[in-house]
C-alpha cells in the first residue's frame, strides 16, 4: 500500500495569502520527499476559495519538481475540457522533461457550471471533450505527423513538442467522481484511476473500483492498474485538537464546495446525472457520519491506523492513499507534524520499505 500526499487548497484569501499557502505547500512537498511518500499532486480549479488556489497544476507541480528529485508528480486532474490538446500535451511534456519522468497525468472532465460558463464551454460537451484531450495527447506524445479528427477538436499534421521523457508517454490517469462507466472506460483503455469517497457511499465506490479492475483485466492490460483514492488526513498526538481542527477545517470545506456548486440547483445535465443534488449533499455534511464511514481520516495514529486498515479491506492493498494534511487555514506546523506522525506511525504498517524506511531514520 502506498501514500501520496494531495494539495487541494479551499482556502479564503481573507485568511490565508496565495504567496502563503505556495510557500507552506512547498515546503510540505520538500518534506513529502524526505519522509518517501510516494507522490505529491494537485488539482485545477478556478475563480473562488474552492480549489482556486490551483489553476494550473503544471505551473505548482514545475516549482515541485525543482525542489526534489525522486518523488513523483501528479495532476489531480488537468480538466480536459478547458484547453486545446495540443497545448495540454506540449505543457506537460515539458513538466515531464523538467522532472526527468517523474510526472503522472490525471485527466478530468470538470463538474463546476461556473467554471464551464467562465470558459464559454458547453457543459454537454464535457466528456466529448474529454475523450478527444485524452485521445490527442496520447497521440501527441507517441506519434509523429499526428491528424486528429474529433467533434470538437480538429489539426494536423503536427509532431509533438517537446517529446514527454517517459516512453512512450507519461502514465495516464483517469479522474471519476461517481460513474462506474467511467471507471470501467478507463480500465479497458489501459488507463489508471483517481477517486474521491468524500461524494460516493462506500458502496458505490467499491463497485466503481471492481468495475475498473475487471474492465482493465479482460481487456487483456497488464497489471491490475493503479488506483489513486484521495483522503484527507488530521493527525497529531491529543485527539482533541485534532478532532477541533478537523472540524474546523471541514467546516469550511463544505462551506466553500456549497458555495462553488450552488449553481447546480437550477442546472440539469444528460452529461452529471444527479449532479442538482449536490448542493443539498453538501449542506447536509456531518463530520462525525463522515469520520465514523472513514471517508475522512482523523484522531491520533492509533486511530488513523485502524482506519487506514479498514480502507485497505475495502479496495486492497495495492491502492494509493493520497492525503490531504493542510486543508484550508490549518496552521502549517500542524500539517507538517500529520506528515511526520503519518510516516512514522501509520505508514509502516501498510508500506513496503518506502516510507517506512524514511520515517525509521528520520
Amino acid at each position: 500500500m502506498e501514500f501520496g500526499v494531495n494539495f487541494f487548497p479551499v482556502v479564503d484569501p481573507v485568511k490565508k495569502s496565495a504567496s502563503t499557502y505556495y510557500d507552506e505547500s512547498l515546503q510540505l512537498v520538500e518534506l513529502a520527499e524526505a519522509l518517501d511518500y510516494e507522490h505529491v499532486q494537485t488539482v485545477e480549479h478556478y475563480g473562488s476559495p474552492y480549489g482556486g488556489y490551483s489553476p494550473d497544476p503544471t505551473v505548482f507541480l514545475t516549482a515541485a519538481a525543482a525542489r526534489t528529485s525522486r518523488i513523483r508528480l501528479v495532476t489531480g486532474a488537468v480538466i480536459a475540457s478547458f484547453a486545446h490538446p495540443v497545448q495540454v500535451a506540449a505543457r506537460l511534456a515539458l513538466l515531464d522533461n523538467l522532472s526527468h519522468g517523474r510526472l503522472d497525468v490525471g485527466f478530468g472532465r470538470g463538474f463546476l457550471p461556473d467554471e464551464f460558463e467562465l470558459f464559454g464551454v458547453p457543459m454537454q460537451e464535457s466528456r466529448t471533450r474529454f475523450t478527444e484531450v485524452v485521445e490527442a495527447c496520447v497521440a501527441l506524445w507517441s506519434g509523429q505527423e499526428v491528424r486528429f479528427e474529433g467533434q470538437v477538436h480538429r489539426f494536423g499534421p503536427v509532431t509533438g513538442f517537446p517529446r514527454p521523457y517517459q516512453r512512450p508517454h507519461p502514465p495516464v490517469f483517469v479522474a471519476s467522481a461517481t460513474s462506474a462507466e467511467s471507471c470501467a472506460l478507463a480500465g479497458e483503455q489501459g488507463h489508471h484511476l483517481q477517486v474521491v469517497p468524500s461524494v460516493t457511499s462506500r458502496e458505490q465506490l467499491v463497485g466503481m473500483v471492481d468495475a475498473y479492475r475487471r474492465s482493465r483485466q479482460a481487456a487483456g492490460h497488464e497489471g491490475p492498474g493503479r488506483v489513486q483514492i484521495k483522503y484527507t488526513c488530521y493527525l497529531g498526538e491529543d485527539r482533541d485538537t485534532v478532532l477541533a481542527d478537523a472540524r474546523a477545517c471541514e467546516h469550511n470545506y463544505v462551506e466553500q464546495m456549497a458555495a462553488a456548486v450552488a449553481s447546480w440547483a437550477g442546472a440539469r445535465s444528460a452529461q452529471y446525472p444527479g449532479y442538482e443534488k449536490f448542493a443539498d449533499k453538501a449542506r447536509g455534511y456531518s463530520f462525525d457520519t463522515a469520520l465514523a464511514d472513514n471517508k475522512v481520516l482523523a484522531g491520533t495514529p492509533d486511530e488513523v491506523s485502524a482506519q487506514v486498515d479498514t480502507i485497505r479491506g475495502w479496495y486492497g492493498s495495492d491502492v494509493c492513499l493520497s492525503l490531504q494534511f493542510n486543508p484550508g487555514h490549518l496552521p502549517y506546523e500542524r500539517a507538517e507534524r500529520a506528515m511526520e506522525l503519518f510516516a512514522q506511525h501509520v505508514a509502516p504498517a501498510f508500506a513496503g520499505d518506502g516510507v517506512a524506511a524514511a520515517a525509521a531514520a528520520a
